[in-house]
């Protein structure tokens, strides 16, 4: 059996069944490096080796959580969310809001998120930030959280997919480069057409989610999202009322500087630096105070790192196998000449790999060797070809247990321990925006 898709299997089955993402990754990379041909000692070594590719986002996250945490001590996170309510419900939070006001909150959360990725390419860097002091809001309004991971989700997929700008030229110009290397040049101007339709799969799979699908009210028991003050007895300062204005103001400042060195060194681990010591040199906490905050809050944000991590030594053992090019080849001998058959099998295949090892920017290479000049061969337009591959590397984006379009989502959604990763997070955004992609692709290779 392919060493690749019995990896995935494994993975697939052991996270459904509630087994810790991290460690089904490890025993996935096992399996798949001995079914592959190499030996444990070869396996273990090229997953370990593999680890690095993602260390420094292990590390960008893990001070991301250390902000997040320290900007709660400035009361801007509480501030923001009375604001919501009020915008929400005038001056009180009704029993019985109205679907339509659930449903518009959850939309804002969608537009905020795809704001992340170009007009503020902070990616998941808001989520730690904003969702967990949002958490009480939700289940006054008693949403759904499925609804909002679903959000969260197309607002970090659907943008790149389709802009080019921020982190969407980055994609735009990684297809179109890949493509013109292995024989058909194309611009990658063309991507926002060639995406048109795969994007408007998207859409549709989270209108589904927000309206159809997850759109009765869900119960969720009010717990401080924290979980340091109830802890250690101490009154909570938002019902106190006790956040001063320098408080606030240093907050902002930490913001603002934080998304200023970011989006000017290009570097999540300097941002959050540099948002953290805004913090420290105000003095809003003691320093006993800043070290609990801090490790608290790089621990909640270090397990998306570490799972990160794991993909990445599982993805270098997968590629070590050759079992990914062997896997397209045989795809590419068994279409012969049925452009609907390959065009389905281009987009399985990419699903599968991103599934497998959460990045979509990392499956273009994988696939475009053999299918740009499979598509070339069996007539596919250019701009077919582009939505093809770009839909393909999209593709398992939703859903995939390692990839931080779902790590992020929950860490939010999970701040206060009533969010499941597997069966909340990932589930519903593989069924709501694979399956229209899938769709959506196929049809936008057949008329392009």
């Amino acid at each position: 059996m392919n060493a690749v898709l019995l990896s995935l299997a494994i993975l697939f089955i052991l996270s459904l069944c509630r087994i810790h993402i991290a460690l089904a990754m490890i025993i996935a990379a096992a399996v798949g490096g001995i079914a592959g041909g190499m030996g444990l000692t070869d396996t273990i070594n090229i997953f370990t080796e593999g680890l690095k590719d993602n260390a420094s986002i292990a590390l960008s996250y893990a001070l991301l959580g250390a902000f997040a945490a320290g900007l709660t001590e400035t009361g801007l996170p509480e501030r923001l969310v009375k604001r919501a309510v009020k915008l929400v419900s005038g001056r009180h939070l009704s029993g019985k809001t109205s679907k339509v006001t659930t449903v518009a909150v959850v939309l804002s959360v969608a537009f905020i998120a795809c704001l992340s990725q170009n007009a503020v390419p902070v990616h998941i860097a808001f989520i730690p930030v904003l969702i967990p002091p949002l958490l009480s809001l939700f289940n006054q309004l008693q949403v759904d959280r499925r609804a909002v991971a679903s959000a969260l989700t197309f607002g970090l997929i659907t943008p790149y997919m389709l802009l080019p700008v921020g982190f969407g030229a980055i994609f735009h110009e990684t297809v179109a480069s890949n493509m013109t290397k292995n024989g058909m040049a194309i611009d990658p101007s063309m991507l926002p057409t060639a995406m048109l339709l795969p994007a408007g799969g998207m859409l549709a799979g989270l209108l589904i989610a927000v309206l159809f699908s997850y759109r009765k009210p869900r119960s969720y028991k009010d717990v401080s999202w924290s979980g340091m003050k109830e802890e250690a007895g101490e009154e909570d300062k938002t019902s106190a009322g006790s956040y001063s204005a320098r408080q606030t103001i240093a907050g902002l400042i930490a913001v603002a500087a934080m998304l200023t060195v970011q989006l000017s060194t290009d570097s999540m681990i300097y941002g959050a630096g540099a948002g953290l010591i805004v913090l420290l040199l105000s003095r809003i906490m003691t320093r006993n105070q800043s070290n609990q905050v801090f490790s608290d809050g790089m621990r909640s944000m270090a397990y998306i790192g570490f799972v990160m991590m794991s993909a990445a030594g599982l993805g270098a053992v997968l590629r070590a196998t050759g079992d990914i090019e062997s896997l397209v080849h045989s795809c590419a001998e068994l279409v012969g000449s049925n452009r609907p058959l390959a065009a389905l099998l281009i987009l399985l295949i990419g699903l599968l790999v991103t599934l497998g090892i959460g990045s979509s920017f990392s499956t273009i290479p994988l696939i475009v060797t053999v299918f740009v000049p499979l598509c070339m061969e069996l007539g596919f337009s250019p701009l077919a070809t582009t939505a093809l591959i770009g839909t393909a590397a999209a593709l398992g984006d939703a859903g995939s247990p390692a990839s931080d379009s779902t790590l992020g989502p929950t860490s939010g959604l999970n701040a206060d321990g009533q969010h499941d990763h597997i069966w909340d997070t990932c589930v519903p955004t593989f069924l709501h925006y694979n399956l229209p992609l899938l769709i959506a692709g196929f049809i936008a290779a057949m008329v392009l």
